[in-house]
């Protein structure tokens, strides 16, 4: 099992155009007051800058700093020449984002070579067409190879042998393991399991105390080297949604209604040309004092209205009765997706009218392009209400 990384992602996709930055610290990154750091060269984490920072943080660690606005058109081509390259060595190649990806080689062993030489070669690979670099682990599971590539950072190759991979594993930290934040992390810390061979030792049962049953098994497997997850080559999405960061804080109702209807919009039409609908809407509310919170609803039927996604959403803000309290950023999400057609509550059900108003919408946008029709309270200029990043694709954060 590979697990490729492409470094510092979107900052070295700029310095193919900008080679005079090579060496200083760069990060990718509008210079807006909310902006956040979308990548991060390794000169710039040096000085502690890191992906998802706020901008003028990042400029207090490092105050000469240079700031290249992201290009997320340029980022998703240099993916797709990446992973083009991956499946020239195998079929089985699993993307986890726009930067990374699993590769399954066992059966490319008699084409290319032992595992190490793949890796060597697709980093080569990639490094002669793209001119991109890229760090690999090797290892006999999908989490211990993701562990490999992380430490194998910058440009390098680290190969865990399947005998070796707890003599790797069980000196690492507690924080390394997959689904151990903050909060796990100090119950754990709180039992004195503080390395993953702590964590391989705990008895189950101890453990289900402290993170709940499902949690339990899974670290305790994982911890002992246990992970039995094949690569995924087609891979169906478990949420779609989009959220904004205002470039002020926002207090204004009808503001903050009209930019649910906007996120609702995004996310509707994005279920639509996936051919598939939503069982539960979700927002997402940080308010200015960096306090976040989420609230879903599950609904009757499942569906992928506009209106539906909307009409909840705002129900979902409003029930929260904090009306006048200063927002940082919004979101709307669609959960527990499921084919169109499948939910048969939702053949007969109350969105009939908003499916034929969506259905003429999207013919029309076909047509004549996003901006063919829009719901008339969003033809009003937004000025500076929203952050640029905001504006981007979604899904794209890498490093």
């Amino acid at each position: 099992m590979l697990h490729v990384d492409m470094d510092s992602f979107f900052v070295s996709v700029e310095l193919l155009d900008r080679p005079e930055l090579r060496g200083l610290p760069v990060a990718a990154a509008h210079d807006t007051a909310r902006s956040v750091v979308s990548s991060a060269s390794y000169e710039a984490r040096r000085f502690g800058v890191r992906s998802a920072m706020p901008v003028a943080r990042a400029k207090q660690l490092c105050p000469h700093l240079v700031l290249v606005p992201p290009t997320f058109a340029k980022y998703r081509a240099a993916s797709r020449a990446v992973m083009a390259i991956f499946e020239e060595f195998t079929p089985l190649v699993e993307p986890l984002s726009i930067d990374e990806a699993f590769l399954d080689v066992a059966g490319s062993v008699r084409l290319f070579g032992p595992p190490a030489e793949i890796a060597r070669a697709i980093r080569s690979r990639v490094r002669e067409r793209t001119g991109l670099p890229a760090s690999v682990g090797l290892a006999g599971t999908k989490f211990v190879a993701k562990l490999a590539s992380q430490r194998a950072k910058p440009d390098g190759i680290l190969e865990i042998p399947p005998e070796r991979t707890l003599e790797f594993l069980h000196p690492l930290p507690i924080g390394a393991m997959w689904g151990v934040g903050q909060a796990t992390e100090r119950a754990l810390h709180s039992r004195a399991i503080r390395t993953v061979g702590d964590l391989a030792r705990e008895p189950v049962h101890s453990l289900e105390r402290l993170v709940g049953a499902a949690s339990a098994h899974r670290l305790h497997e994982l911890a002992n080297g246990r992970d039995a997850r094949r690569v995924e080559t087609s891979r169906s999405e478990k949420s779609i949604g989009h959220e904004e960061t205002f470039e002020h804080d926002v207090t204004d109702a009808a503001t903050l209604h009209r930019e649910l209807l906007r996120l609702a919009t995004r996310t509707a039409e994005r279920l639509r040309a996936a051919e598939i609908e939503a069982r539960t809407v979700s927002i997402k509310v940080r308010w200015s004092n960096f306090e976040t919170i989420t609230r879903s609803r599950t609904l009757s039927q499942a569906s992928a209205a506009t209106q539906r996604l909307y009409q909840t959403a705002r129900e979902l803000f409003d029930a929260l009765g904090e009306r006048g309290r200063a927002v940082r950023l919004i979101g709307v999400r669609a959960e527990q997706l499921i084919p169109v057609g499948t939910d048969m509550a939702a053949l007969w059900g109350d969105d009939d009218e908003w499916r034929a108003v969506d259905d003429a919408v999207d013919e029309v946008r076909g047509k004549f392009g996003a901006a063919g029709v829009s719901p008339a309270s969003l033809l009003k200029g937004r000025g500076t209400v929203v952050d640029p990043r905001s504006l981007e694709a979604p899904g794209q954060a890498g490093d």
